[in-house]
């Protein structure tokens, strides 16, 4: 696999991400988007960026395995970076 296309998809996963559980987005679309699920489970998922980031990366993962034996090796470690970067990003706030 190419380093460039993981780093690429795993700063995809932490914008898609972060877009969903921190923002409001654009005209308070994405609240009222999570306020529509409540405290049921999606809405629960969408209020947790670590646990939304692990959904978020499965399609970026199948995109770049080469095989499906490396399918969860690469779901988790997009979902990782996108922690990571998320972690960063939070200590300096």
């Amino acid at each position: 696999m190419n380093g460039f296309y993981f780093i690429i998809s795993g700063l995809a996963i932490w914008r898609i991400t972060h877009l969903f559980a921190e923002e409001d987005g654009p005209f308070d679309s994405i609240i009222r988007f999570r306020k529509l699920f409540g405290q049921s489970l999606i809405g629960d998922l969408l209020d947790c960026f670590y646990c939304l980031s692990i959904w978020v990366s499965i399609p970026f993962a199948i995109a770049l395995q080469e095989g499906w034996s490396q399918f969860f090796l690469y779901w988790m470690a997009l979902s990782g970076f996108a922690c990571v970067i998320q972690k960063l990003i939070s200590k300096n706030q």
